[in-house]
């Protein structure tokens, strides 16, 4: 068993019966009373983020996860499909358990998250950049750099996203995974 000391970002612990990672913390050691640590709690299952505070020193029970790289192989009706890099073994995971599934195309490589003890994943993380081309975006106008108009764009995943306007079909661009929003156009 662990305490408080020992929470830190990234860390998962079991909270009423669930698995929840710290996403937030700050010790508060206030001038009158016990110190406490105020925490933000996001759920593996769920996706909710809560906010608890915990009391100095209280006992809290760390779940063993590990991050294991994984490359997608394709989706089907029963999930999308993982190849661990590896040891080649096979996992299926449903779409709720990714972050940002319009982004992925065959090939990539993700990071799935595991409870070790049960075998199950909890999540899977794409990076945070990918590099997509665009399949069809309306033409674009030369010089127009200047404002912040923008356009939509249909990737070669089927997203579509906000471009500026001087970006083109057939042009490769980075996009944010977790904001899904453009990043910027790559040079090649």
């Amino acid at each position: 068993m662990a305490t408080t000391t020992d929470i830190r970002n990234g860390l998962v612990i079991y909270f009423n019966d669930d698995l929840f990672s710290v996403v937030e913390f700050q010790h508060v050691k206030p001038g009158k009373g016990g110190a406490f640590v105020r925490t933000k709690l996001k759920s593996l299952r769920t996706g909710r983020v809560i906010a608890n505070t915990f009391n100095s020193g209280e006992k809290i029970e760390i779940a063993r996860v590990e991050r294991r790289p994984h490359q997608y192989l394709f989706k089907d009706d029963m999930g999308y499909h993982f190849m661990h890099s590896e040891t080649f073994e096979q996992v299926t995971i449903p779409a709720e358990l990714i972050n940002a599934p319009q982004f992925m195309k065959e090939g990539q490589e993700v990071e799935i998250v595991f409870h070790a003890d049960t075998e199950t994943p909890l999540n899977c993380d794409l990076p945070a950049y990918v590099e997509l081309a665009i399949t069809y975006t309306e033409p674009g106008l030369r010089g127009n750099t200047a404002t912040n108009a923008m356009k939509d764009a249909t990737l070669e995943t089927g997203a579509v996203v906000k471009v500026p306007l001087f970006i083109n079909t057939g042009e490769v661009i980075r996009v944010d995974t977790r904001t899904s929003e453009y990043g910027e156009r790559v040079r090649s």
